[in-house]
């Protein structure tokens, strides 16, 4: 997909995470119950223990008509702020989304950007890299990537590949040609964090927002995920024998994520674990985080100078005519 024109869990309380009481009134559409985005946040300095982040949360709809309302509703409203983000033009917004196969990246970036106009969007899927950017530095095929001011980017996979899979494969380390004395285990990790980290204090200090998702999969969800892709031959492409290969090296991965996310989630571009099993809550709160992101940078529309407004009339008089 590409658009271009251009535990005691969270912080203790998780147990009690509850949504609002559904009582629609009469004759009128049942209103969005509350999602509080805070307890999805990885903290700055917090030490991540996945096993006491859950893959699933009581939703907050009632039915899947009810769940299409809520995201419909915010979808329209992403839409009306990312129209005042493109007239703005002062801030760019970053998105980052990452997980284990199946959790439903590409689902959740399709529903809820699905009612931004494409002139103000556009989505980048990493891969493996080609062999023109494993000749640069780690940043640098995303940095070419990164949005414009006044424009939405997601990233489906990103730079934290990089400290994921790669760190799960040190193969891959090994092939990027990067010089001997610098392949040390001990502190290859940490130096790229602070790699990480001095990127984004970059962007954030030049108007961008970043906004990190990790959508948390249970490992029975994503076996479950993966037998529907066997036995649907239209998912069948979606699958292949990596996946299994992958999956094998669970542990290994969630050790990855637990470091990545304690050592990279900041308050200027935090880390959001969105419980991942229940795949229509979490389009809800994913969406609910990128509204509440929006609204933080209280944009409003240009206001025309004065000799704006006179020559705005001038005009206006004579198409009158």
């Amino acid at each position: 997909m590409f658009f271009k024109a251009t535990g005691i869990g969270f912080h203790g309380n998780i147990g009690k995470m509850e949504c609002l009481p559904y009582v629609p009134a009469r004759n009128q559409l049942p209103q969005p119950m509350k999602i509080d985005p805070d307890e999805f946040r990885v903290r700055p300095d917090e030490k991540v223990k996945l096993k006491k982040w859950p893959t699933r949360v009581k939703p907050c709809y009632k039915s899947k008509e009810h769940c299409q309302q809520i995201l419909a509703e915010h979808t329209g409203k992403l839409n009306e702020r990312q129209s005042l983000l493109y007239a703005n033009h002062r801030h760019a917004l970053l998105l980052i989304f990452q997980a284990m196969d199946a959790a439903g990246k590409d689902g959740a970036i399709k529903h809820v950007m699905s009612g931004i106009n494409p002139q103000g969007c556009e989505v980048f899927s990493f891969k493996q890299p080609s062999a023109e950017e494993l000749e640069h530095d780690f940043l640098w095929r995303t940095t070419r990537c990164l949005p414009e001011r006044g424009r939405i980017g997601i990233f489906n996979r990103s730079y934290y590949e990089e400290v994921l899979i790669v760190r799960v494969h040190p193969e891959i380390l090994h092939a990027q040609g990067i010089p001997e004395e610098l392949l040390d285990g001990k502190t290859i990790w940490q130096e790229r964090y602070r790699s990480i980290l001095d990127l984004e204090k970059h962007l954030h200090r030049n108007g961008t927002r970043i906004v990190k998702f990790f959508l948390h999969l249970s490992r029975e969800e994503q076996r479950k995920r993966f037998l529907e892709r066997i036995d649907d031959p239209r998912k069948n492409w979606k699958f292949s024998q990596s996946d299994i290969e992958e999956r094998n090296l669970w542990p290994d991965y969630m050790k990855a994520y637990e470091d990545c996310l304690s050592a990279t989630s900041t308050r200027h571009a935090p880390w959001y674990v969105v419980p991942a099993d229940d795949k229509e809550n979490a389009r809800l709160i994913i969406s609910q985080i990128i509204l509440d992101t929006l609204k933080s940078l209280k944009l409003s529309y240009p206001e025309p100078t004065r000799a704006r407004r006179r020559e705005l009339q001038a005009i206006r008089k004579q198409l009158a005519r």
